[in-house]
């Protein structure tokens, strides 16, 4: 491919066309400014030092630290002297399709679904890989790096194979930062995979609690006690979680009016919106456009 399967515009990353998922060293100097991207980012410090920025506030690297951002995540680097990071990327399309079965996995469930919305994260979750799974990821980032030169309708299986041996590598590195035996994580609940699919297919639907119970046949206080034991919170704070993501992408890729966009998430009461939308991003909606958007026409999107 002669074409970068990345690319940039007034700080936002996008997919170019038929990309799948890519995997690449990035070395920083001095600092790497704060953007945001439209797929889902992995980065894997490899070697160098600096600090990540974040909402989250700023972490100093090492190697083996991980961080998993979700779509519309903003971050940046600070302090880097020869900060080599391996970015590993897959689009939203990606995790829907191929990888939506990790939905029902206990521990790609937590990495890619719910950790990144629990406690608070925002759509961002840190681990750190010990020697023996930090040097198996690399052998997977690896072969990921080469099979970009590969045609993608020939190579699929094996980018989506070995992207889930790297997935798999982190997911249980996740488990053991949060102190959980890896053993100890059993299936989640079909009740709770059926409320997230419902919730993330009708974002723009007045839903209430007991709708949403009743929908699944449950006592609204036993939907609750299954939702956050996997989730990590309550089934309300999950939507508000998805329309802020989902509203993020909307005000980077469309010139829809922010009360347009409020709407079609599901909040259409205006200050509502832009209370929820802080609370996620901690920038307004219309500041965040502001700062990292782009001219959607311009560019080729594969999500």
């Amino acid at each position: 491919m002669s074409e970068s399967p990345v690319g940039a515009a007034k700080g936002l990353l996008f997919f170019t066309d038929g990309t799948l998922a890519y995997a690449g060293h990035s070395v920083h100097e001095d600092d790497h400014p704060v953007h945001t991207h439209s797929f889902v980012e992995i980065a894997v410090a490899v070697g160098g030092e600096g600090v990540h920025h974040s909402l989250g506030g700023r972490r100093r690297l090492r190697a083996g630290d991980v961080i998993l951002l979700r779509p519309g995540v903003w971050h940046g680097y600070e302090e880097c002297r020869r900060l080599d990071v391996y970015n590993c990327c897959f689009s939203t399309r990606l995790l829907h399709h191929e990888l939506a079965w990790t939905r029902e996995d206990p521990l790609l469930g937590y990495l890619l679904w719910t950790g990144p919305y629990s406690l608070e994260r925002r759509g961002m979750l840190t681990a750190h890989l010990g020697d023996a799974a930090f040097g198996q990821c690399l052998e997977h980032l690896d072969a990921l790096d080469e099979l970009r030169g590969q045609p993608v309708g020939r190579h699929r299986g094996d980018v989506i194979g070995r992207l889930s041996l790297f997935l798999g590598h982190l997911a249980r590195a996740a488990a053991e930062a949060r102190g959980e035996p890896v053993e100890a994580n059993g299936p989640i609940h079909p009740a709770v995979v059926a409320a997230m699919r419902l919730l993330e297919s009708s974002l723009a639907h007045p839903w209430s609690l007991p709708e949403l119970a009743d929908r699944l046949h449950l006592a609204p206080g036993y939907l609750v006690r299954l939702f956050k034991a996997a989730v990590g919170l309550p089934p309300m704070a999950y939507l508000a979680q998805q329309r802020a993501e989902t509203a993020a992408g909307l005000l980077l890729d469309t010139n829809r009016s922010v009360s347009e966009i409020g709407q079609s998430v599901g909040w259409s009461d205006q200050n509502y919106f832009a209370r929820r939308f802080k609370a996620h991003f901690g920038l307004s909606a219309t500041t965040y456009r502001l700062r990292f958007t782009h001219d959607a026409a311009a560019l080729h999107r594969w999500s």
